[in-house]
C-alpha cells in the first residue's frame, strides 16, 4: 500500500491544525461571563459582575495612561525638559496608586483584577500615544488628552456605580477623578499664559 502524505490530503495542515490550536487557545482564556469569587460581600452577585466588567475596564485604561505617562517620562526634550520630566514621573506615581486602588476593589467584590499589560492593550480606550515626539509642547498635549479621556471615563464610572448602587466604588472613582483633574491642571499649566 502506498503512503499516503497528510498534507496531500489536507493542504497546509501542520499551519491549519497551528491556527486551530491559537484558536482554542483563545477561546480558553476568555470566559463567557468572568470568574467571581464567592464572597459574604452583601452587593449582589448580578451587580458585583457588571461592576467587574466595569472596574476591569478602568484598570486596563489606568494601566495604559501609567505607562503613557512613562513614555512621556522617559522621552521628553526641549528647555524645559526637567520640570516635565519631573512632573510626568509625580503623575505616573500617582497614576500607579490609582491602578492599585481600582486593581484592588474588583477583588474586593470577589472578582479577578485583569492589569496585566496585554490586556490593557486590548481593551484601553485611551488613544495611542505617539512614538514620534521629543518636543516638551508636543508631550504635554499628549498627556492633557489622555488625562482628559480618563478622567471623563472616572466620571462616568462614578454614575455608572451608582446606577449599580455601590457607592464605595462611586467612592473610588470621586477621589480617582479629583486627582486626575488636579494633574491635568498641572500639566495644561505648561500652555496657559496670562493674556
Amino acid at each position: 500500500m502506498p503512503k499516503i502524505e497528510i498534507n496531500n490530503v489536507i493542504p497546509n495542515f501542520p499551519k491549519r491544525i497551528s491556527q486551530i490550536n491559537k484558536l482554542m487557545k483563545t477561546k480558553a482564556n476568555t470566559p463567557e461571563a468572568p470568574q467571581m469569587y464567592e464572597t459574604e460581600n452583601d452587593i449582589a452577585k448580578s451587580r458585583r459582575v457588571e461592576l467587574n466588567s466595569l472596574m476591569n475596564q478602568r484598570l486596563a485604561d489606568a494601566v495604559d495612561l501609567q505607562m503613557q505617562m512613562k513614555q512621556a517620562h522617559w522621552n521628553v526634550k526641549g528647555p524645559h525638559f526637567i520640570g516635565l520630566h519631573e512632573l510626568f514621573d509625580k503623575v505616573n506615581e500617582a497614576v500607579a496608586s490609582y491602578v492599585d486602588l481600582i486593581a484592588e476593589r474588583v477583588v474586593q467584590l470577589g472578582g479577578i483584577a485583569e492589569g496585566t499589560v496585554r490586556a490593557a492593550a486590548q481593551r484601553s480606550r485611551l488613544a495611542e500615544y505617539p512614538l514620534d515626539i521629543a518636543d516638551g509642547a508636543a508631550h504635554v498635549e499628549a498627556v492633557a488628552r489622555a488625562l482628559s479621556t480618563f478622567g471623563r471615563e472616572a466620571r462616568n464610572t462614578i454614575d455608572l456605580a451608582d446606577e449599580l448602587e455601590d457607592a464605595d466604588t462611586a467612592d473610588l472613582f470621586t477621589e480617582v477623578s479629583r486627582g486626575i483633574d488636579k494633574w491635568l491642571w498641572f500639566v495644561e499649566a505648561h500652555t496657559q499664559a496670562t493674556k
